[in-house]
């Protein structure tokens, strides 16, 4: 069976899908895929993030943000050239955004200002963020609980923590959980974890081309494949897929406002 769903996280303007994009798209489409929603991460990307919205209208929905990993000493002249695209129709999101601190703290200090500036973008607009968030868990938290009464919701992209996590992020109640690729890997905890998120906090994601789902792992990853994440998830809830399907394109619709999925 095919299930109406959406990713809420692929990277469609990516050189890695030059050679075939609409490949790609015709397969998502055909997989159940509805909607795909596409994150900035530096301004470059913002343009491309448009640009392929645009060559794919109705389909891919862009989101527009300063990935932490591309916060460098010039922040602030980056994020002064990407907020007035702001004002244009049709993004969805502020996003890709956060922290991380996985790699280096070098840019400690700046990742937090930036995301904080975004924060406020996001209050400002009443846009979703997507938020990316890599060894930061703590430091993210501290600084969204200042603006917990104000933000609009969003989603805390590529969840992969504990119980005490989950619960943790889930105390901001406008926001869901999204699950991508690393559910289905053989070490994953998520398995476990998950069941204790109520089914209406949590969305599906790819994160394409990265974190290919098994039975796909090493390869380049794409919307299609989200299938599978749909599939092992509705296996951890002992839920049918459609049940998912329908719960997961919900709470789309709530945080994102997008319709007929």
């Amino acid at each position: 069976m095919i299930y109406p769903i959406v990713d809420s996280h692929i990277h469609l303007d990516g050189a890695e899908f030059d050679a075939d994009r609409d490949d790609v798209v015709a397969r998502a489409k055909a997989a159940g895929v509805r909607k795909v929603f596409v994150p900035a991460i530096d301004l470059p990307s913002a343009h491309s993030v448009l640009a392929v919205c645009r060559r794919y209208p109705g389909y891919a929905y862009p989101m527009l943000g300063l990935h932490p990993e591309e916060v460098k000493a010039d922040w602030r002249d980056v994020l002064r050239g990407m907020k007035p695209l702001l004002a244009a129709p049709g993004w969805i999101a502020v996003g890709e955004v956060g922290l991380d601190y996985y790699w280096s703290r070098e840019f400690e200090k700046e990742q937090l200002e930036a995301f904080e500036e975004q924060v406020g973008w996001s209050v400002e607009t009443r846009l979703p963020l997507m938020i990316h968030c890599r060894k930061a868990q703590h430091e993210m938290v501290r600084l969204l609980k200042q603006y917990k009464d104000d933000l609009p919701g969003g989603v805390f992209h590529c969840f992969t923590g504990n119980e005490k996590e989950a619960a943790e992020l889930l105390q901001f109640e406008r926001f869901v959980l999204g699950i991508g690729g690393v559910l289905t890997f053989k070490n994953s905890h998520l398995p476990e974890v998950l069941p204790s998120v109520p089914l209406d906090r949590i969305v599906l994601e790819t994160d394409s081309p990265y974190m290919a789902p098994v039975p796909k792992r090493g390869q380049r990853n794409e919307s299609a494949f989200v299938v599978y994440v749909l599939q092992k998830l509705a296996e951890c809830y002992g839920v049918g897929e459609a049940e998912l399907s329908e719960a997961t394109n919900r709470n789309i619709t709530r945080i994102f406002g997008i319709k007929e999925i």
